[in-house]
């Protein structure tokens, strides 16, 4: 049953367009009262980029609360997984993991490959996992929302707005709360590699506890974060930043507000009516985020170690080694089948890895 109704005269046609200037979407939410904090262009549409694996994430967990898969379910990399663009496992065709190790790697390395090998492993192909998608996103009312893929990368058709991020985030949050821990680890490590969170308020934001970051030049820099502290819980939405720590610190900002504020006289998510002149258009930020000058000033706002500066007080180092979790190949699927059905030693992760290319420009 869907917990946001879908309200009237949301317009579903899709018109790519070119925005300079656009504002960036954002807004917090209190996740059990829906009451709105702040907001701004919640109706635009926007390229989801990697949030799209908050999708998949919930499309995957329905399939195993219908009991169809668990957690220790096989998900074997196909041929069409092993060939998505990086950010990936790069894990070859043939090899294995569990669910449990696939979601992990998905939501905590944003990685594409293994978010398509989800989609195969629960509906059987990727066209087929996409038409699951999309039918989840118009079942819990997310209105302005169309899938093309299981992992965000660029093409037409693929949209979302900031208002149908926070359904979909406070659905998971509210359906699926045993899979919390999914979207709050530090980090995880194959035993030969450890990979940080993309995430960079968890660990040091307190009571951050999810959710996912996402890029591509045409959306700029966007983060759904999550975060609970005395019983109450909110959900940020912050598209089209311009860094990794713009996105950071806007979103730490909306969450103590969020997390600080009463709520008195605020609307309710499902009571605020679409609005904006370009809601019908879908945002292409690319200009703004991915030329020269812009990527010299990010760039430059990197401390002596190369990470990017957060601004916020509200966010603090992590002064001890990450809390990380375990994920990894099945034992015995090291072995990969090529292309010409030949057995080769994996490589993973962890040796010989490509040098990944830039992602598209889109």
């Amino acid at each position: 049953m869907k917990l946001f109704s879908v309200l009237a005269g949301a317009c579903a046609s899709l018109l790519v367009t070119a925005m300079p200037g656009a504002a960036n979407p954002k807004l917090v939410v209190d996740v059990n009262s829906l009451k709105v904090y702040e907001q701004q262009d919640i109706y635009q549409k926007w390229y989801p980029a990697s949030l799209t694996k908050l999708m998949t994430a919930y499309t995957t967990f329905r399939a195993l609360k219908s009991g169809q898969l668990t957690l220790e379910s096989p998900v074997v990399i196909s041929k069409n997984a092993a060939g998505e663009p990086p950010s990936k496992m790069f894990y070859k065709p043939g090899q294995a993991v569990t669910l449990d190790s696939a979601l992990k790697m998905m939501l905590i390395k944003s990685a594409n490959d293994i978010a398509v090998a989800i989609g195969e492993t629960v509906a059987g192909s990727e066209p087929a996992f996409v038409n699951l998608m999309n039918a989840e996103a118009r079942r819990i009312g997310m209105t302005s929302s169309h899938f093309i893929n299981p992992n965000g990368l660029p093409g037409a058709g693929q949209y979302t707005t900031a208002r149908d991020l926070a359904v979909l985030a406070v659905t998971i949050k509210r359906e699926f709360p045993q899979y919390a821990s999914y979207f709050a680890y530090e980090g995880f490590t194959t035993g030969k590699k450890n990979y940080p969170n993309l995430n960079m308020l968890i660990g040091r934001f307190d009571g951050a506890d999810g959710m996912k970051t996402g890029f591509i030049c045409a959306s700029g820099f966007n983060q759904v974060s999550s975060a609970t502290r005395n019983g109450r819980a909110v959900v940020s939405v912050v598209l089209g930043a311009d860094s990794l720590g713009g996105r950071a610190d806007e979103s730490a900002r909306l969450l103590q507000l969020g997390l600080t504020s009463t709520g008195v006289g605020k609307p309710g998510l499902g009571q605020i009516a679409p609005y904006g002149e370009t809601r019908d258009m879908v945002a292409d930020v690319s200009k703004e985020i991915c030329n020269p000058k812009a990527a010299k000033i990010r760039s430059e706002n990197r401390d002596e170690v190369g990470r990017q500066k957060l601004q916020s007080p509200y966010i603090h180092e992590i002064n001890r080694p990450l809390n990380l979790v375990t994920a990894g190949l099945i034992p015995g699927t090291e072995k990969a089948i090529n292309v010409n059905g030949q057995t080769e030693t994996a490589q993973g992760d962890f040796a010989n890895i490509p040098i990944p290319v830039p992602r598209p420009v889109f």
